[in-house]
């Protein structure tokens, strides 16, 4: 984890220029309180969070009682489609949701997305202010394809409030997400498509007491 201090120094902007692709960092200062962006306006633009949606989508399953915890077991059954989210033959298998989480299986999500509910999610996306509340999408998994977005800013807002207990779910709930993003791993990355552009996203969340990126 970079100190604030060093992500200062560091031009945000020009790998993303030498690379000739477009695309943005955004860095919250948590000690300091400060927000660092190679990109101010980009910051703010929302696109689909793609698999970044599994920190949201973990609390809500929990709270709802889809799931017990993150050691529950989600069946894998020849009805998924494995080839949605591209030829990953290790990811389809009984799965752990914690195990789901730090390989970014996205049809277990998909399981918990049917039993969730659309009612559920738009109640707990409104209460979280989590991107723009767009659940027009007909199929389930509404945060790989149709129009919800969030931007950069405000999917750091929410790791900010993860962070501070300061969400609608339980501390239960907060502290086993805690565990799973600490010990898993301290990326969560996302894939998808956006208005005819390929988009990568890629949230780091350590949860670190000094910077939020």
């Amino acid at each position: 984890m970079y100190s604030a201090l060093a992500v200062g120094q560091v031009d945000l902007a020009t790998p993303f220029k030498k690379c000739r692709v477009q695309g943005s960092t955004t860095i919250y200062d948590y000690k300091n309180k400060k927000w660092i962006v190679s990109d101010a306006a980009d910051a703010n633009v929302g696109t689909l969070p793609a698999s970044t949606f599994k920190v949201i989508n973990l609390l809500i399953a929990l709270e709802t009682g889809v799931i017990k915890d993150e050691n529950e077991i989600v069946k894998f059954t020849e009805k998924q489609d494995t080839t949605l989210y591209g030829y990953r033959p290790d990811i389809y298998r009984d799965l752990t949701v914690k195990k789901a989480f730090e390989v970014s299986a996205g049809w277990v999500f998909v399981e918990l997305a049917k039993r969730i509910g659309k009612e559920r999610y738009a109640r707990y996306i409104r209460l979280c202010h989590y991107g723009n509340k767009d659940l027009s999408e007909k199929g389930v998994d509404f945060w790989n394809f149709g129009s919800f977005a969030i931007s950069p800013r405000n999917q750091i807002d929410f790791l900010i409030r993860v962070y501070e207990g300061k969400l609608p779910f339980s501390k239960r709930n907060i502290d086993i997400l805690k565990k799973v993003m600490i010990m898993g791993m301290i990326l969560a990355g996302g894939w998808a498509m956006w208005n005819g552009r390929t988009m990568y996203i890629f949230l780091p969340h350590g949860l670190s007491k000094n910077v939020a990126r």
